[in-house]
């Protein structure tokens, strides 16, 4: 099943193409096709490339780069072996169109499976063929709990299935029954279950073009006797791309800039919490920029954000406005980088504008949380008694050998309002301060407690 949540009612129109149902519930094959590649004299240029991951921006990027590279060494024929369970659905309608708009025909063996998102993928191709014990179907949109969404969010998965089935001369509704398991087909799938075929079902229904055992005898299957054969390999450097795309890897970098800022904020003069911070939003965002996602405008979004934050907590403490719009202005630029635009503009082309949005939110929201609720929960503890706390330069003062403070020397005032976060002027300085009992407004005599990380615990003095 596919593992993304869709939105937004969008369904397009089909009519019965040549292989259509027939009114007594039969399948009626398309007929047969000529051979992509005419008996020739010069060997067929085949661009070879494996999808055998998850479907998802990693596998876009492939696809992407293979159609280049393929058109590049005037290739005539892209063969691509697909084995997968399917994944993200904006992703796969992503690469269905590139493949529909191909310049190269494109030939799909499913070594294995060839699920959800997958089957999307398969049904682009020109020629679709199937080891013997593969299977392709089962595409109901779930979300990531694996729950089936309501059928307004299946309406589109649907409308695209049975567009790119017809595109490809192939039973729409079929198609249409690998989504919705209400529609049913007599002689082929009961009411109330996903559509899943085998390589023998699929043939035999025209969903597919045959089967094959392996590559070459796919090549055979279109035409090719003689065949020079490309294999796409991923450099050093594509690879590492590959990586920093996973969308796990990007939860874990965001979280690590973001939990290294507020450690350094927290803890000046640690030095290597912020130095983490600034590698982990460069290999964040060096990626999509190379991609075409992120650009100047959402980068300097994010550095102006941090610089707000900077201002809330060492210039006005205590104010609110400057932090809220700096983690609003953080947050923009996370998720907008994660989204095909211009600028900060979101580009209204493409039908899974609502699926990318909500998929970006929810990729840059739950690291958020995770984070709050960790520091939250934790952060006082994490530099006085957790295993960091050998890298904290304390000072003297801040010593646990440090003898008590003196009752005169307890004595402070509210430089700045405290709520609770603010400054305090304590012997002719100002220091950052945090109040243990609530606001504590300007000018106000206060009572230091304690001091820990840099930071005065101050309360209001009877």
């Amino acid at each position: 099943m596919v593992l993304a949540l869709f939105w937004g009612p969008w369904v397009l129109k089909s009519t019965a193409g040549p292989a259509a149902e027939t009114k007594a519930g039969t399948v009626q094959k398309k007929p047969g096709s000529a051979p992509l590649w005419a008996q020739s004299e010069e060997p067929c240029r085949v661009y070879r490339m494996d999808l055998l991951e998850p479907v998802d921006a990693p596998m876009w990027r492939r696809v992407q780069l293979a159609l280049k590279e393929a058109v590049s060494l005037r290739s005539d024929l892209l063969l691509i072996r697909l084995n997968t369970y399917g994944g993200r659905v904006d992703y796969a309608d992503s690469i269905r169109t590139r493949l529909l708009q191909s310049p190269l025909p494109v030939v799909v063996w499913v070594d294995n499976n060839a699920a959800s998102a997958g089957a999307l993928i398969a049904l682009s191709a020109n020629r679709i063929y199937m080891n013997p014990s593969a299977s392709m179907g089962a595409a109901t949109v779930v979300n990531q709990q694996g729950e089936v969404v309501p059928d307004k969010y299946q309406s589109y998965m649907r409308a695209t299935m049975r567009a790119t089935a017809q595109a490809r001369q192939r039973n729409p509704r079929l198609a249409e029954c690998m989504v919705d398991p209400d529609l049913g087909y007599p002689g082929v799938v009961d009411s109330g279950k996903v559509l899943t075929l085998t390589a023998s079902e699929a043939e035999k229904l025209g969903m597919s073009d045959g089967t094959a055992s392996d590559a070459q005898q796919v090549l055979r299957s279109v035409g090719v006797s003689k065949s020079v054969l490309v294999q796409q390999k991923l450099g050093l450097m594509d690879r590492f791309l590959q990586f920093l795309l996973n969308p796990a890897v990007q939860s874990i970098l965001i979280l690590l800039m973001l939990g290294g800022l507020y450690l350094e904020l927290q803890s000046p003069g640690i030095g290597l919490p912020i130095v983490v911070s600034i590698l982990a939003a460069a290999l964040y965002f060096a990626p999509l920029y190379l991609e075409g996602l992120a650009t100047y405008a959402e980068i300097w979004l994010f550095v102006a954000g941090l610089l707000l934050l900077a201002l809330e907590i060492w210039v006005l403490p205590g104010t609110g406005w400057a932090g809220a719009l700096g983690l609003a202005a953080v947050f923009l630029a996370l998720v907008a980088s994660m989204l095909d635009n211009q600028g900060l503009e979101i580009s209204p082309q493409g039908t899974n504008r609502g699926l990318g949005l909500a998929t970006a939110v929810l990729a840059v929201l739950v690291p958020l949380l995770a984070l709050g609720t960790a520091f939250l929960l934790w952060g006082e503890r994490l530099f006085s008694h957790g295993p960091l706390r050998k890298w904290v330069l304390k000072s003297p003062e801040a010593s646990d050998d440090s003898p008590p403070l003196k009752t005169a020397e307890q004595n402070a005032i509210a430089h700045t309002r405290l709520i609770p976060a603010g400054k305090i002027l304590y012997q002719g300085n100002i220091e950052e301060a945090h109040a243990v009992d609530g606001w504590i407004e300007a000018g106000t005599p206060v009572r230091i407690l304690r001091k820990e990380q840099n930071r005065w615990y101050v309360q209001k003095t009877d």
